[in-house]
C-alpha cells in the first residue's frame, strides 16, 4: 500500500520554474516505478515523465523533455518534478502515481499505476 500527496503547485509567469513534490507512505514505495501525469479539465490525463525504482531510468513526454526532470530520494520516499521554461500548455492539474515494478521500465500508461495523490494545480500565464 502506498499513499501519495504532491505539493509544489501554483501560479508562475512563463519562463518561470517550480518544483513539484510527491511524498509517498508506506514500505513499497523503493519498489516501485513513480509516475507524473497531467490533466486539464474534460481531457484524457497525459504522462508527463517517470522514474524507474531505483531512479536510474527516466522516461519524458516529448513536450516537456528538455524542460522537465524527474528525480527521486528512496531515502526520504519523495519523487520530485523539476520544471523550468514553463509555458502556458504547462497548466494542468498534476498527479503523481506510483506502480509496483522492479523491471526497471518506466510506464507511460497511466492504468499501470495502482496508486494515485490528489493532484496540485499548476498556472502558467502568460
Amino acid at each position: 500500500q502506498v499513499q501519495l500527496v504532491e505539493s509544489g503547485g501554483g501560479l508562475v509567469q512563463a519562463g518561470g520554474s517550480l518544483r513539484l513534490s510527491c511524498a509517498a507512505s508506506g514500505r513499497s514505495f523503493s519498489t516501485c516505478s513513480m509516475g507524473w501525469f497531467r490533466q486539464a479539465p474534460g481531457k484524457e490525463r497525459d504522462f508527463v515523465a517517470g522514474i524507474s525504482w531505483r531512479g536510474g531510468f527516466t522516461e519524458y513526454a516529448d513536450s516537456v523533455k528538455g524542460r522537465f526532470t524527474v528525480s527521486r530520494d528512496n531515502a526520504k520516499n519523495t519523487v520530485y518534478l523539476q520544471m523550468n521554461s514553463l509555458k502556458p500548455e504547462d497548466t494542468d492539474v498534476y498527479y503523481c502515481a506510483a506502480e509496483l515494478n522492479l523491471s526497471g521500465v518506466v510506464s507511460r500508461t497511466d492504468s499501470r499505476y495502482g496508486y494515485w495523490g490528489q493532484g496540485t494545480q499548476v498556472t502558467v500565464s502568460s
